[in-house]
Order: structure tokens, then sequence, then C-alpha cells
């Protein structure tokens, strides 16, 4: 038997109507958030619907980019090819100051040194000369 290895490698997120104006706002070193204009519940992911009230109406906002480590894990081995240069790297759940819980990596900072409740900010990264993804690093990074 003859396992192969998987040549996937990272590749830029997939936009669609929903999620336009974010990406938008990552371009433009911007973290947006949808707030409901019914109930003013902060939601991310976008979703076309308010998940407190269903309402369908809402605007983009600009966040304050600030939050705290909810919880993390550190990525030590590379599972897939392209991804060994990136490792070890830590993805974590920020609880935005705002209320939404959002998943990224936390960069600038060693696996060591990060702890839940760190204070930390949005920071926008690169990814391939077009798409900037957000990302987080402690507040005084």
């Amino acid at each position: 038997m003859t396992i192969q290895t998987p040549t996937r490698r990272p590749t830029a997120p997939n936009g669609n109507p929903d999620t336009k104006p974010f990406w938008d706002g990552c371009a433009r070193n911007e973290l947006l958030l949808q707030r409901c204009n019914v109930c003013e519940a902060y939601r991310h992911p976008p979703a076309p619907i308010c998940t407190q009230c269903l309402s369908d109406d809402a605007e983009w906002v600009r966040a304050s980019g600030r939050g705290t480590v909810y919880t993390f894990t550190v990525v030590r081995e590379a599972l897939q090819r392209g991804w060994e240069e990136k490792v070890p790297y830590i993805v974590a759940v920020i609880e935005l100051d705002e209320g939404p819980a959002f998943m990224s990596n936390l960069v600038n900072v060693a696996p060591e040194a990060v702890t839940i409740g760190l204070p930390v900010e949005v920071t926008f990264v690169d990814f391939d000369g077009t798409t900037k993804l957000p990302m987080f690093q402690p507040r005084d990074a």
C-alpha cells in the first residue's frame, strides 16, 4: 500500500457576498464586524441574519481590534506539505472587546508566553501580495 503525501499548500480565503466587506476592510488594515441595527449585537463570522433577533438589518462597523485570548493551541507538526516553515504556530480564539469570538493566529509572541486572558490587538499580515489576514499579537508587541 502506498501512502500519498498531500500536496495542498496554504491558499487565500475565498470571499463571497456576505464576507466581501470584511475582506475589503482587511485590505485597508481595518477589522470590520457586522452590527445588528435592531438589537445592536455584533457578530462574527459574517452572516445574512442576526443570531440574536433574526433581523436582516445590519451594518458594517470598525471594531476596536482589541480582545483577550479565550483559548489556544500550539501546532508543532506540519501535517501537510507547504506548512513546514510555519510550525510552530499558535491558533487562538480571541474574545473581542465587542463580544464575538474570533479564531485566528497569534503572532509576534513565543508559544511559551501565551496565556488564557492575554490582552491582544489585531495586526494585518500580508498573505500573497493581494490578501491581508487579520492576526493578533500581544498589546505590548
